[in-house]
């Protein structure tokens, strides 16, 4: 009696295949069911078929006749590689890049290309090396904003039937070699030295100007070339320590040099330099008396 009992609790079959049934069906309503983010879209094939794209929200996906891909709408970065171009001017650079853009269509993103961010990325290289090796390289320099903005233009316009818009491109950086870098410098010395030499001969031209004036002028009034001659041995006198006689003194030169013999004569063992102080303040005290001597008369 107890064995019968307990055969007549065990399930049957049927039971067992009920039971499993229900779990098959709750798991493929679970795989069935999807959560879609809001900055992200839903595009599902059905039997091969495009139906479109679904989401934000709670999306059904009916199992094994359903294939899906997820695409994300958010404003993705891509690091473009360092490329080696040469400049329209025969100057080696390595550019770095950056470029912004975001799917506008998932649906076109998913069926006119394989891989959207891949592509991105190679159309990008080859751009920027066509774009950049047909300019000069202090354009690239000087002109980085105009670049970046045609740069962005070409990209939007080959990757808007992907669905893709390209928002912005940026060149972060510009490098050239060493080599490349000391000839740069010597080409930027030789344009100084070539803007001073300029400066310098533009100087002379100006200066010769004024001298071949003032000499004209010099030349029709006589006393001002002679104030000028004045003017010109007072300089040398004064820089040079010493006393200039001019025309107007040429009489007192006897009596002079008879001073300049006796001082030289009577101070041979003398300091050379105490010698020459004595001459000098004898030779004043010569032209002050003869200066007075005329006032007087």
């Amino acid at each position: 009696m107890l064995i019968s009992g307990l055969l007549l609790q065990v399930p049957s079959a049927e039971t067992f295949a009920g039971v499993a049934v229900a779990i098959i069906i709750l798991i493929i309503l679970a795989s069935s069911i999807k959560v879609v983010r809001e900055y992200e879209r839903v595009v599902v094939f059905r039997l091969g078929r495009l139906i479109g794209g679904k989401g934000p929200g709670v999306v059904i996906i009916l199992p094994v006749i359903d294939r899906f891909r997820k695409i994300d709408l958010r404003v993705l970065t891509l690091d473009i590689p360092k490329q080696r171009i040469i400049t329209k001017d025969n100057v080696t650079v390595d550019v770095d890049a950056v470029v912004y853009f975001r799917v506008n269509d998932a649906n076109q993103a998913v069926v006119k290309v394989q891989d959207y961010i891949l592509a991105t990325s190679l159309l990008s290289q080859t751009t920027l090396r066509d774009v950049l090796g047909q300019v000069e390289f202090d354009e690239l320099l000087t002109k980085r904003e105009e670049l970046n903005k045609r740069l962005q233009a070409i990209l939007d316009e080959v990757t808007e039937p992907w669905g893709v818009k390209v928002s912005a491109v940026s060149i972060k950086d510009v490098a050239i070699a060493v080599e490349m870098q000391r000839a740069i410098a010597k080409q930027a010395e030789a344009e100084r030295e070539k803007r001073s030499r300029i400066i310098m001969a533009e100087g002379e031209l100006i200066a010769s100007e004024k001298m071949s004036q003032a000499a004209e002028y010099y030349t029709k009034n006589m006393a001002a070339m002679r104030l000028r001659e004045l003017q010109t041995w007072a300089e040398i006198a004064r820089e040079k320590n010493m006393i200039v006689v001019t025309g107007g003194d040429s009489g007192n030169l006897g009596p002079l040099l008879g001073i300049v013999k006796e001082k030289i004569q009577s101070s041979e063992k003398q300091d050379p330099d105490k010698t020459r102080l004595l001459i000098r303040d004898e030779i004043r005290d010569l032209f002050e008396a003869k200066k007075e001597k005329k006032e007087t008369k």
